[in-house]
């Protein structure tokens, strides 16, 4: 019976090492995922690393599958996205779960991408005004976790066969009513329509040559379609 009861205790306060022997959700993976994504457009991973991590992460079964893929990563994964729900309580001890304070935000932020990929996701801080320059390269900008300290954002942007998009969420207005049109195009995409009262507005000037200029809210993960889950923008709505 001691021998028994000794064993009880021991399994009740399970170490996080035995904590992370732990099946994964979907969720803890496309967390990881995102986390590896933002860490790529920081320049913390090559192309190669994240094609590498992504596969591992998405085909994850434990938790001790996913630690090493954030392992060489700063706090939270990356220095922008903090990990939430099971995925940081279990990887707590680990020196990765947790959370960095936002940078304050700066007047004007300038983004000129000739034919690379540059991109601001998770919780970044956003300017009073941006220059973006595309000329055959890509631009993302995700305002869904972004830290907003003034209802309104300029974009002077300058696009010759490349792409801007513009990743938005309920409550985010954009006017991409002052970009001169050529042969490229800009659309705009708020599917929760005139019922969300705006707390954040886009406005947009400038050229766009051969590429185009989207703002849309965000897609659902593979999983999430697999799932048949609502869209993102709906939840938040």
């Amino acid at each position: 019976m001691p021998e028994q009861e000794q064993t009880g205790r021991e399994t009740a306060g399970a170490t996080p090492v035995g904590r992370r022997a732990l099946r994964v959700s979907h969720e803890d993976r496309d967390q990881v995922a995102e986390a590896l994504r933002v860490a790529a457009g920081d320049g913390r991973l090559t192309s190669d690393e994240l094609d590498e991590r992504l596969e591992k992460a998405l085909s994850a079964r434990t938790y001790d599958d996913l630690a090493p893929l954030l392992s060489d990563l700063p706090a939270a994964g990356t220095a922008v996205v903090p990990l939430t729900g099971p995925l940081a309580s279990v990887l707590a001890g680990t020196g990765i779960a947790g959370g960095v304070a936002p940078a304050p935000a700066k007047e004007l932020m300038k983004i000129h991408v000739t034919s690379g990929h540059n991109q601001r996701v998770g919780r970044w801080t956003v300017p009073a005004r941006m220059d973006l320059q595309a000329r055959s390269g890509h631009i993302k900008l995700d305002f869904t976790q972004a830290v907003i300290t003034a209802p309104t954002l300029h974009i002077d942007a300058t696009v010759s066969s490349g792409h801007i998009e513009l990743i938005t969420r309920p409550g985010i207005a954009v006017d991409l009513d002052d970009v001169s049109v050529r042969s490229g195009q800009v659309t705009v995409r708020e599917p929760w329509g005139d019922t969300v009262p705006v707390t954040f507005r886009i406005t947009v000037a400038g050229t766009c040559g051969s590429g185009h200029i989207v703002a849309r809210p965000p897609r659902r993960t593979f999983w999430q379609w697999l799932r048949r889950a609502p869209q993102p923008w709906a939840i938040a709505a």
